[in-house]
């Protein structure tokens, strides 16, 4: 499903992605990266496919420190930066889900709706790009597994939209001038 031009996939293949994910709720964003280890791995497996470098949940939690993380989430861009300096990350793939439960008042069953909001960011939190997914079901209270579900039936779009931006914020250089 990902066609981007063959000069802008070679340009992605060259940069190091760093893919975090969060979860809004009552209190904030909570993006403890090891509670999305299947959401992270629905979109790591997309862009390793088309051969887009990404870094481990494991290498995250090794070279920076949770509060990093958080600051992609809080919008806060001199801590991300930092973050993304000791990673040594050239892209930011951001995944937020925000989520909720309630009991459907006509035929008294759970209902679950979950929404992830996606954005391809510079290192400093510069947006590039913009994705979002969306999906209820009657499965029950689970939104995070619910989320897990949505990414997986989802993730080729998103995929494909996030670098497809990227690709069209920076054409590669072809002898024309950018535009401003």
């Amino acid at each position: 499903m990902l066609s981007l031009p063959p000069a802008c996939l070679d340009e992605l293949r060259r940069r190091k992605i760093m893919i975090v994910m969060g979860e809004r709720t009552g209190e904030g964003v909570t993006a403890e990266q090891a509670r999305f280890s299947p959401h992270f791995n629905s979109i790591n497996k997309r862009l390793l496919k088309h051969g887009i470098r990404t870094y481990s949940q494991q290498e995250i939690r090794a070279q920076i420190a949770q509060a990093e993380v958080d600051a992609y989430f809080r919008n806060d861009p001199d801590a991300a930066l930092a973050a993304s300096k000791k990673m040594g990350a050239q892209l930011v793939m951001r995944g937020t889900i925000d989520s909720r439960s309630a009991i459907n008042p006509v035929l008294r069953i759970p209902e679950v709706y979950v929404s992830i909001a996606y954005a391809l960011m510079t290192p400093g939190g510069k947006l590039i790009s913009e994705a979002s997914a969306k999906a209820e079901s009657y499965s029950g209270s689970d939104t995070l597994g619910m989320a897990g579900t949505l990414i997986e039936e989802q993730a080729d779009a998103v995929v494909s939209t996030l670098l497809g931006g990227y690709c069209a914020a920076n054409p590669p250089a072809s002898g024309k001038k950018k535009s401003k």
